[in-house]
């Protein structure tokens, strides 16, 4: 190897490994190198996440009152909330059965077509999974 190549590598590995060493030997972090500083705390944070849901609960109770409509409770978006995500979850459910359907048909209907069998229709299948008992 050239002489040249080598004195080359050497002070790229020497480099290298000095600013690896600076990198764990000086002291502070990086956010103190560059005095960064977050513009607000977490638990600021999270006392502005309350106090915008406490004003949203006020404004709607406020139109609800103005109207003769009973106010809602904490408890009450709570129960709406939990109500959604099961209705979203059962939406969810039911797209990946007819997803899972739809594949097994495509399959099924591959093998059908390479033994030179006609395809079935969905309304076929599905009635097959029942009478089979596999849909259960």
């Amino acid at each position: 190897m050239d002489s040249f190549a080598v004195v080359i590598i050497g002070i790229v590995v020497l480099a290298l490994v000095a600013v690896v060493l600076l990198g764990v030997f000086y002291p502070g972090s990086g956010a103190d190198q560059l005095d960064w500083k977050p513009t607000r705390s977490p638990e600021l944070e999270a006392q502005n996440e309350i106090d915008d849901l406490e004003q949203m609960q006020a404004a709607i109770n406020a139109k609800r009152r103005a109207r003769g409509a009973e106010e809602i409770t904490e408890r009450d978006v709570r129960d709406r909330l939990d109500s959604d995500r099961r209705e979203q979850q059962e939406m969810l459910d039911r797209e990946m059965a007819d997803a899972e359907i739809d594949e097994l048909l495509a399959m099924k209907n591959r093998r059908r077509r390479s033994r030179g069998q006609a395809e079935i229709t969905r309304e076929e299948y599905e009635r097959s999974l029942r009478d089979t008992g596999a849909g259960r």
